[in-house]
């Protein structure tokens, strides 16, 4: 079809508006050129962060029954642009690297272990006091490294919430278990976090998360553990309710097989890093590894293994449903998809719409600023996906494990801590935040909103972050 000459301006407009590199993005490999990025393409990234943060608020029950079709409409916001201004094969080529290569994996690897940590059970009388919730939160802290923040954050969740299930004032224990459980407990190794997997996968020591975040995660972690038991026993004399009367039943754990499974969902998730058979599937430019695909097909067999061997009653009594991994699957599907452009500018350096930003983390002399290496791979994991992000400032800094785990080591610790610590200050800065505001609100927890969340985080984290700074990053 012929355009109109006012059809022709406009798209001109529209394409200067948005600054592609349209010659580029022919010319070389079918990926998206972000040196040739405007800030417009941010947009659809800002439009679904926007509807997570205030349509269920301005429309809940528009949002409850159609969430999903909004998550694809923002999707669909980047896609379609971006296959008119630079082709088929260019916006092929991006979407299917993000949902072969990343979303997928992660969907599964989330869906394994929400389906696994569903069938273990924590029966018998809990405590109900300031200083047990402290000591869950504790162990659940500790257990975030061995078991990943989401399979911690799982496990812990409903023994708390049916600990505190008589109390008015709960919410603020969901709050610390993201804090605590779901991000700063995983910063000790390449299991507890995706950022840190990724840099395993890139030739980072498995161990050197260990040495290197212990000392930010204690300062962190403690001082976070301290202000929950001093809010926790105030809220806890203002409550007017009386606990549960005990049972008598002891504590024990049901669906005790799933123990074993979990092991065995870490151990398909080291496969990925142990095994290089060097034999990759190619499909439209996108590579696909053996160990990837021998990965995530475990992890489906080990999740339908653990619903096939955990019985009814347990998950019964866990309330486990499959609402929760669904919405956060509905909505990650288009955050995954609208971060494209984001990620293609930040990855263009100096030379993207960015500049500015990542301008700031080099010295005059060309060396590293270790604090704004902090704030910035923090404060973009704050609303990005903490792993890409994490790997374009690994990149940045000059992407060679070697150097980064020895000169530079303090510049590798500020990537590290700020993807991990600061996926805390927001609902989507890790998966596991989402999925813990899902199920606590499906049992009946008024869980703060989006912004209302940031609120907290700006009293609990920001100041710790801050603190942080001037004692490792300065």
């Amino acid at each position: 079809m012929t355009r109109s000459p006012a059809g022709r301006l406009a798209a001109a407009s529209v394409a200067s508006m948005l600054a592609p590199s349209l010659a580029r993005a022919a010319e070389a490999a079918p990926h998206l050129d972000g040196a040739g990025l405007g800030i417009l393409w941010s947009v659809p990234f800002a439009g679904i962060l926007l509807s997570i943060a205030l349509m269920p608020l301005l429309v809940p029950r528009f949002w409850h029954h159609h969430f999903g079709k909004v998550s694809a409409a923002w999707a669909a916001a980047f896609v379609v642009p971006a296959t008119i201004l630079f082709g088929v094969p260019v916006a092929s080529f991006e979407l299917l690297h993000t949902l072969v290569l990343e979303y997928v994996p992660f969907i599964i690897l989330l869906w394994a272990l929400f389906t696994v940590v569903g069938g273990i059970r924590l029966v018998g009388d809990l405590p109900a006091s300031p200083a047990a919730n402290t000591a869950m939160l504790a162990f659940g802290t500790m257990l975030a490294s061995c078991m990943g923040t989401t399979g911690a954050a799982m496990l812990m969740i409903r023994p708390l919430i049916r600990a505190n299930e008589w109390r008015r004032h709960r919410a603020h224990v969901m709050v610390f278990l993201i804090f605590l459980v779901a991000n700063v407990g995983g910063a000790l190794s390449p299991i507890g976090d995706p950022p840190l997997f990724l840099g395993f996968l890139k030739g980072v020591p498995f161990f050197w998360p260990t040495r290197a975040l212990l000392l930010p995660m204690l300062l962190v972690a403690g001082i976070l553990l301290v202000a929950f038991f001093v809010l926790d026993t105030w809220l806890f004399t203002r409550e007017t309710a009386r606990p549960r009367a005990a049972t008598g039943e002891r504590l024990g754990v049901e669906g005790g097989v799933n123990i074993l499974l979990l092991g065995a969902v870490i151990g398909a998730v080291l496969l990925r890093g142990v095994w290089n058979p060097g034999v990759d599937f190619v499909v439209y430019h996108v590579a696909v590894s053996l160990e990837s695909i021998v990965s995530d097909l475990l992890l489906v067999a080990i999740g339908l293994l653990s619903l096939r061997l955990t019985g009814a009653e347990t998950r019964l009594g866990n309330a486990f449903s499959w609402g929760p991994i669904l919405e956060v699957a509905k909505l990650f599907a288009g955050i995954f998809v609208t971060i494209i452009p984001m990620i293609a500018i930040l990855r263009a350096g100096r030379e993207g719409a960015m500049s500015d930003l990542v301008a700031l983390v080099t010295a005059p002399d060309g060396a590293p600023i270790d604090a704004w290496y902090f704030w910035l791979a923090g404060g973009l994991s704050s609303f990005l996906d903490n792993a890409p992000t994490y790997l374009v400032f690994f990149n940045l800094a000059g992407g060679d494990p070697a150097t980064l785990t020895g000169s530079l080591y303090t510049t590798l610790v500020a990537i590290s801590a700020g993807a991990v610590f600061m996926g805390a200050n927001t609902y989507i800065g890790n998966a596991p935040n989402f999925m813990v505001k899902a199920i606590a609100e499906e049992r009946g927890v008024v869980m703060p909103s989006f912004f209302g969340y940031m609120g907290w985080a700006a009293i609990f984290l920001i100041p710790l972050f801050v603190l942080t700074t001037f004692v490792f990053f300065r």
